[in-house]
């Protein structure tokens, strides 16, 4: 069995990282590589660099961060922005990120997803899901973000056809953000979602969230069988180290690297 990963997520803005509530809504946290370099030495298993202008503001995908970062690290590095279409994601793996996270264009374009796990392999294919629980319809579907709203809109697709449907077309890992009922990140772990999820999931399964207990860590891993979270303002805030969360886990009985 491979150990449990946790992951750092970088929202990256103008040079720095940010967090926050939501996207506009936001205060600056630091120096990228200042940050990379500090949550490598604290034992991130991973680092998930979310390019905040071009998937929000739909700006185009500047590579020089990637390239800056892959010069430095010895994990693997994620990242996640609007890709459009296949040159963009060479430019990205080429520059030194190891995989690409896809969501809004995933569902726009899926046959990218092929496109990128039949050239790099499926280890380099990430989709990444927003999902809500439709009370009405009692099943759970895709949301995709509206900028202008600032909100998440549904959109006619069951969650767990979706997933179904982006194995088969080759992809490698998966990352589930829950949604919840004021259409915005849900930051605890949908853990009811994760374990039917994971039922039908044969690939890694990954979830975000900022949970205000370490005991949530404990709880996603050990009744949903995630394979990783990615964690931003909890380890931005200082509020929990890498270290001592994976101390926490540890003595769980969770298998974390260490």
């Amino acid at each position: 069995m491979l150990s449990k990963r946790i992951i750092t997520c970088l929202d990256v803005k103008n040079g720095f990282v940010i967090n926050g509530i939501t996207f506009e809504d936001y205060k600056i946290v630091g120096n990228i590589l200042s940050l990379v370099k500090k949550y490598i030495q604290d034992g991130s298993d991973e680092l998930f660099f979310y390019d905040y202008l071009s998937l929000i503001q739909k700006k185009n995908i500047n590579t020089y961060w990637i390239s800056r970062i892959s010069e430095i690290i010895n994990i693997p590095l994620c990242f996640s922005g609007r890709i459009k279409n296949f040159k963009e994601v060479k430019d990205v793996l080429n520059n030194g990120a190891h995989k690409i996270s896809i969501n809004f264009n995933s569902i726009e374009n899926p046959y990218l997803i092929s496109d990128i796990a039949d050239k790099f392999g499926i280890q380099s294919v990430v989709v990444s899901i927003n999902s809500y629980y439709s009370i009405k319809k009692k099943k759970y579907f895709i949301y995709q973000y509206n900028k202008n709203k600032n909100f998440f809109k549904k959109k006619n697709i069951e969650t767990y056809k979706w997933i179904e449907y982006i194995q088969k077309l080759g992809a490698g890992e998966i990352i589930l953000n829950s949604i919840n009922k004021n259409n915005k990140l849900n930051n605890e772990y949908d853990i009811k979602q994760l374990r039917s999820i994971r039922k039908i999931c044969k690939i890694p399964l990954i979830t975000f969230g900022n949970p205000n207990s370490i005991n949530n860590f404990y709880d996603v891993f050990r009744f949903s069988d995630i394979d990783g979270v990615i964690i931003s303002s909890i380890f931005h805030e200082n509020i929990v180290s890498i270290k001592n969360l994976k101390d926490f886990l540890f003595i769980k009985n969770i298998d974390v690297r260490r």
